[in-house]
């Protein structure tokens, strides 16, 4: 399959306003306020009420940030990096970023789905391909791009210890970062180290197991919070922000600061 960058143009599926703004900031008088804009999937994504207690990271990434970046979330639930592209949510990204700002970018859990053509990105072709018109699409607008691996799934072989389940993918998004000079971080090494150092049973208290549900893909309010704090240091690592940008990265963030609001027709 071959992909060209005028694909990014497509006129396609707006984001509604009630996804865009996670976290709101107020200027930091004599300091212009920049905006991270988040592309992703589910395990990023702001969710509402009907979906509580389920929780993107990037509703808790605000809390590590301080007020003069703004985040604006703009991951969806079973996007791709070929589907966001599509319905044009990569566009609307690109109508509104300024120079200065951030775009982050996580994609592969449904750039695995290769029963569903409308998804499926191969992970040295196609997906490379896509994220590519993100990396352009940023710098073409003065912005800074950010790959970041997709954050590992909460699985474990018979012998208890943590195994990835995203395949070439997170290697692919390394080769294009080293490729293209792009500040990579690389969330699905240190979530699986993570779920490595909690443990097979300790992790089910980071993801939505309910009564209703044993969900080992998308994360509860302290899952959430820790995959942020996970970004925000490799955020700081990799000088994508400087020490007075970051906030709160060894203090405990209280559960009870996420909220869902309702879902806006």
């Amino acid at each position: 399959m071959s992909i060209t960058r005028r694909q990014v143009a497509v006129a396609g599926i707006g984001v509604p306003l009630a996804l865009a703004m996670t976290g709101t900031a107020q200027a930091v008088p004599g300091r212009r306020s920049r905006t991270l804009h988040i592309a992703g999937d589910s395990t990023a994504a702001q969710k509402y009420a009907d979906a509580a207690p389920e929780t993107g990271w990037g509703m808790a990434l605000p809390f590590l940030l301080h007020r003069h970046l703004t985040v604006a979330n703009h991951a969806v639930n079973g996007r791709s990096s070929k589907s966001f592209v599509d319905e044009g949510r990569l566009e609307t990204i690109l109508s509104s970023i300024r120079p200065g700002d951030f775009l982050l970018v996580q994609f592969a859990h449904n750039d695995e789905k290769t029963a569903d053509p409308t998804r499926y990105t191969e992970p040295w072709s196609t997906y490379q391909e896509y994220l590519r018109m993100y990396v352009d699409g940023a710098r073409a607008r003065g912005a800074r791009p950010v790959l970041a691996t997709a954050v590992e799934r909460r699985r474990f072989d018979a012998d208890g210890r943590a195994v990835p389940s995203h395949g070439e993918y997170p290697a692919a998004m390394r080769a294009l970062a080293a490729e293209e000079q792009v500040a990579l971080l690389d969330v699905q090494e240190l979530s699986l180290a993570l779920w490595q150092e909690l443990g097979a049973e300790e992790t089910k208290k980071y993801f939505n197991w309910t009564a209703a549900e044993q969900d080992n893909t998308h994360f509860n309010p302290p899952g959430a919070i820790a995959v942020a704090r996970l970004v925000a240091r490799e955020l700081l690592r990799t000088r994508v922000l400087a020490p007075r940008d970051v906030r709160r990265l060894d203090d405990e963030i209280p559960p009870s600061w996420i909220t869902w609001p309702e879902a806006v027709a």
